[in-house]
């Protein structure tokens, strides 16, 4: 039994770190009005920034925004491109 545990005990320490990197990719988002997707990295992070501050937009992660808030993001992201494929 004790070597039971040891073993399921080594296997989950060994596992752990590949759960912590799961998170390491940036995220997709689809955006339905112009049918394409959208990578969330540090790039984008700064447009979302950028947008916060020409609409008088107080500051919150993107994942909290409500939809038209989005929505609107996206058409004023196409509307700003930065030469990134997004």
């Amino acid at each position: 039994m004790r070597r039971y545990l040891h073993t399921i005990l080594l296997g989950a320490a060994l596992m752990a770190p590949l759960g912590l990197r799961a998170d390491d990719h940036p995220k997709r988002y689809y955006d339905r009005d112009h049918k394409d997707y959208h990578e969330w990295n540090d790039r984008e992070q700064q447009s979302y920034q950028r947008y916060r501050d020409e609409k008088h937009i107080g500051n919150h992660e993107w994942q909290r925004a409500p939809k038209p808030e989005q929505r609107d993001y996206w058409k004023w992201r196409h509307e700003h491109p930065d030469g990134d494929r997004h």
